[in-house]
């Protein structure tokens, strides 16, 4: 690694001369980068074939268990049918509930894409604290034949 510097005409004594060598370092560096070049190409590949399920559309044999609650984007809220304001809406999903077996007591929201997710949160709170044993989002089909998120978008 040192060499001892050779003496020239006209210099006078010698001294000690730090020279590094570079080959074994550029091969530990070949070597790295070939491993991997192979680590990466063997990831991609693998990662390219993996086959995802397909949602199929199955078709409801009955009407969905629970409570319906729509909410507009012009903040109107419906139960079903029937149009409750936000102040009615504890009292309205009690009375709905109370008669329900405790696997049916299912809120389901309905809401239209331009809703404010705050609302959408103060609007299920209520439905829990009314008795609710479970809360669902609806969303929208998809297309026959179609994958990915629907034109539109869901609750």
């Amino acid at each position: 690694m040192f060499k001892k510097k050779e003496k020239k005409a006209g210099h006078g004594g010698g001294g000690v001369f730090a020279d590094i060598n570079i080959t074994p370092l550029t091969d530990i560096f070949l070597v790295l980068l070939i491993i991997f070049m192979v680590t990466t190409a063997v990831t991609i590949e693998s990662a390219a074939h993996v086959d995802l399920p397909k949602a199929e559309a199955s078709q409801p044999t009955d009407k969905p268990k629970g409570i319906i609650v729509t909410y507009t984007a012009d903040h109107q809220i419906m139960v079903g049918s029937q149009q409750v304001t936000e102040a009615q809406l504890m009292t309205t999903l009690q009375q709905q509930l109370a008669p329900l077996q405790s696997s049916d007591k299912i809120v389901i929201f309905q809401g239209d894409p331009k809703v404010i997710l705050g609302d959408m949160v103060r609007i299920l709170d209520i439905a829990k604290t009314a008795g609710a044993e479970a809360i669902a989002i609806a969303v929208s089909q998809l297309p026959a034949g179609g994958s990915g998120a629907a034109p539109g978008g869901g609750a």
